[in-house]
């Protein structure tokens, strides 16, 4: 299967899942229990859409435990920045949906301890199908560092079912339930 048709057909299956919280629970739990969770001072992920684990109950125990949170924003030329989020931060809606805060050059950061990195599937290789707009390739091939994905268990595949292509940057680590 392409990218493109495996892209709408995991989309469908995300969007119809009649509940994902325990397994989301479940992926919380391992990903807290990590040491690279405990350890890291910064946190990079998104916010989360329908379709997506759930981000806000990372976000509020990186809050929690102290943890400098910092969210992407859509740049021209697919890029992404990624800027602090905080409590107080005001989020607006992008041309695609996506709630991020307003770019601020000053603000902008590009090493964390730990980059959760969004997709549609993954692999235990960390090969990784994304959204199909190559904007966290070219940002981790800029800025290489610590990435993890958490996947729910439709997302997880054994080995690709997708190309994977010489650009494509692997995640360090998934965390699945199906494994």
């Amino acid at each position: 299967m392409d990218k493109a048709a495996l892209r709408q057909a995991l989309i469908k299956q995300l969007a119809t899942l009649p509940t994902k919280t325990a397994e989301e629970q479940q992926l919380y739990q391992q990903l807290f229990a990590l040491p690279q969770w405990q350890k890291a001072k910064s946190v990079a992920l998104t916010i989360s859409q329908a379709i997506e684990v759930n981000s806000q109950p990372l976000i509020a125990a990186a809050w929690t435990a102290g943890k400098n949170v910092y969210v992407p924003k859509v740049m021209p030329q697919r890029q992404l920045a990624f800027l602090p989020y905080t409590k107080t931060t005001r989020l607006i809606k992008s041309k695609f949906g996506l709630c991020e805060p307003a770019y601020q050059a000053d603000l902008v950061q590009t090493k964390f301890d730990l980059l959760i990195v969004p997709g549609l599937a993954f692999t235990s290789k960390g090969q990784r199908l994304g959204f199909g707009g190559g904007y966290y390739d070219r940002f981790l091939a800029q800025h290489p560092q610590t990435t993890l994905s958490l996947a729910l268990s439709p997302q997880f595949y054994p080995v690709a079912d997708w190309p994977v292509e010489p650009f494509d940057i692997r995640i360090d680590q998934v965390i699945t339930v199906s494994r």
